[in-house]
């Protein structure tokens, strides 16, 4: 997606200018394991121009293969966005009908050859969001998924500006049979599965995460979030709930220079961890600092290193001055 900002926070009806960067759910994810490491692939439909050669060339720049990107189509999703500040709430008008997304087709993706060398799947509930054929595009993908005996992962992400409570209900409880991995937190649960976590006596994200484990074949949910502590600083925390356990990262406190991207960061690192075998405290950790670091980078993408997140995670001198 290309991603619209105005420049130095200022609002849709005065700026003259938009700052201009490409990103995405699932395109952050593969960016930040790119950067991690792992030999990362990006699955999407892209326009055959110079814009979508752009955006292409934003996640080759970082060493995410784009092998699998089907080029077609007129237009790139973009989605605009006007940054939070202080008490005004940001805004986000998506762009998104006539995407080349939008508009593939069921054959425009072969998930036997896209699968045949892979080990795990990652996508994000706006994929299936984005229109009734894209619903059925990610079934068919994680179900394919499962046959080649991939781990399947997804961040429910539930916008309500792309579709209903209903809908989304609809689409995701029949996806979410094919999902070992979810990261989930009260507002997807809520908007998605009209949870309500008030009326148990248990942490409010432990509580969704057992329930959810009860509706679904999940091995591991996960949640992140964030408590706003003053006008201008933020407290930052995850949980990782599995076999009827829930653990919880340490917090830290920090100013925000751009969140967006901050949950993909977090399945990023939730990733990493498991596919390097990080038990459930470690990877709870690392998977929160990665998502605390990406606060600090503009743009979509998390822009850090396994260094960088584990000096911040496991080290007492993790923001000192590294010589």
């Amino acid at each position: 997606m290309l991603r619209l900002s105005p420049e130095n926070n200022e609002r849709f009806t005065q700026c003259h200018s938009f700052e201009a960067v490409y990103g995405g759910g699932e395109a952050n994810t593969a960016v930040s394991l790119a950067n991690f490491g792992v030999n990362t692939s990006y699955v999407s439909k892209l326009p055959n121009h110079t814009i979508g050669q752009a955006a292409v060339n934003a996640l080759r720049q970082y060493g995410v293969d784009t092998s699998m990107i089907v080029r077609g189509g007129d237009q790139i999703g973009i989605y605009f966005l006007e940054k939070k500040t202080s008490q005004r709430p940001s805004n986000v008008i998506y762009n998104r009908t006539g995407s080349a997304i939008a508009l593939a087709n069921e054959d425009d993706f072969d998930w036997d050859t896209i699968f045949a060398d892979a080990t795990w799947f990652h996508f994000s509930g706006i994929a299936p969001a984005i229109s009734d054929t894209m619903a059925k595009i990610t079934l068919t993908a994680c179900k394919k998924a499962k046959e080649h005996g991939l781990t399947v992962s997804c961040d429910l992400n539930y916008r309500s500006k792309l579709w209903s409570s209903k809908k989304a209900n609809e689409v995701m409880t029949e996806i979410c049979q094919y999902v070992d991995i979810c990261v989930a937190n009260e507002d997807d649960a809520v908007g998605i599965f009209s949870m309500d976590a008030s009326q148990s006596n248990e942490e409010k994200n432990a509580y969704i995460a057992s329930e959810l484990m009860k509706r679904f074949p999940f091995k591991m949910v996960a949640s992140v979030w964030r408590t706003e502590t003053s006008i201008t600083t933020f407290k930052l925390q995850s949980m990782i709930y599995t076999e009827g356990k829930a653990y919880y990262s340490k917090e830290y406190f920090m100013h925000i220079l751009d969140y967006i991207g901050a949950g993909d960061a977090y399945c990023a690192g939730l990733i990493y961890s498991l596919i390097n075998g990080f038990d459930p405290q470690k990877a709870v950790e690392f998977s929160n600092a990665a998502s605390c670091l990406k606060h600090t980078v503009s743009g979509d993408f998390n822009l850090v290193t396994v260094d960088e997140v584990t000096k911040l995670a496991f080290s007492e001198s993790g923001n000192e001055v590294q010589r």
